[in-house]
């Protein structure tokens, strides 16, 4: 049985009468990167708040190594690592110096393993942080965390202001430590970055969470893309029950299909004479934009 780093059962916030947050359910294991996506307001970073012992839950509860968020935060904190999507640095303190506090805390850290973090980040530890732009900043605190001796990560948009060549490094460092089994909470709106590093994710929505699962079992809540072309016309096609948009492509025809019907689909294509036939499963982008199109349609 999985070893839980963080659980959360019916976890509800509310703000007056504002519900931030309404019954959030997540678990995350050792060795697991969860993503949690959301729009802006979507309640990502309230429920990070919660998990950090920041706020108190309204109701329902909020635990990390079995601990008690609120109540045992001192002890959470000594074992995880926490990197905001807007890091505020002491302007006076080199960027090294910041780091060496930072993991300073945990006690004993591997030298090297900071150094070579630096050096993976291109970042130069000597410069007072005032002088740091945004994503330097950013490095900062990325190079704190993974140079730590932490059980957990907790990262709230930690891609922030980083060009694509050192978000590729910060992937990197996250699927090494996924590999040492460390658990690892990932808040982003690079839905890019989720599909490639996480192994299940948590679509929120209006502080309730409206889809959980691993991106192949996402996917079977929504549509495939296909194309096929065959040797006879396809005739009466856009009547066969789960088919949508169907359009002509060259010698062919592209389309979507419900996942449930697309044996049956494909049952009736074969009639036809199939010469070629392609299939693109959705995208978590796709997945993600269900939720929210501006009509509400799926």
């Amino acid at each position: 049985m999985a070893v839980l780093s963080l659980e959360t059962i019916n976890l509800s916030k509310k703000f007056g009468k504002l519900a931030a947050l309404n019954s959030i359910n997540l678990k995350v294991s050792e060795g697991e990167v969860f993503g949690y996506i959301g729009p802006n307001g979507a309640g990502k970073t309230t429920t990070i708040r919660l998990l950090l012992g920041i706020l108190k839950a309204t109701d329902g509860s909020a635990k990390v190594f079995g601990l008690d968020a609120w109540k045992d935060a001192v002890e959470i904190h000594k074992r995880i690592a926490y990197v905001p999507g807007d890091v505020n640095l002491w302007p006076n303190l080199t960027g090294g110096e910041v780091i060496d506090l930072f993991i300073g805390l945990r006690g004993k850290y591997d030298k090297l393993r900071r150094e070579k973090l630096l050096k993976m980040f291109d970042l130069d530890p000597s410069k007072k942080c005032r002088t740091y732009s945004k994503g330097n900043r950013q490095k900062v605190a990325l190079v704190a965390a993974f140079a730590s001796d932490a059980d957990m990560f907790i990262l709230d948009e930690p891609t922030s202001g980083l060009d694509p060549l050192m978000a590729q490094v910060f992937q990197e460092c996250v699927l090494e430590q996924k590999n040492n089994g460390k658990g690892i909470f990932l808040s982003s709106h690079i839905l890019s970055e989720v599909e490639r590093l996480c192994d299940r994710v948590g679509i929120i929505r209006d502080g309730k969470l409206v889809e959980t699962g691993t991106l192949n079992e996402l996917r079977h809540l929504t549509r495939i893309t296909m194309y096929v072309a065959t040797e006879r016309p396809l005739e009466g096609f856009e009547s066969v029950q789960g088919i949508h948009g169907v359009h002509t492509q060259q010698d062919g025809l592209s389309f979507q299909v419900d996942s449930s019907e697309i044996g049956n689909v494909i049952s009736y294509i074969s009639k036809f004479g199939v010469k070629k036939i392609e299939s693109t499963p959705p995208t978590l982008e796709e997945l993600f934009m269900r939720h929210y199109n501006a009509s509400g349609n799926s």
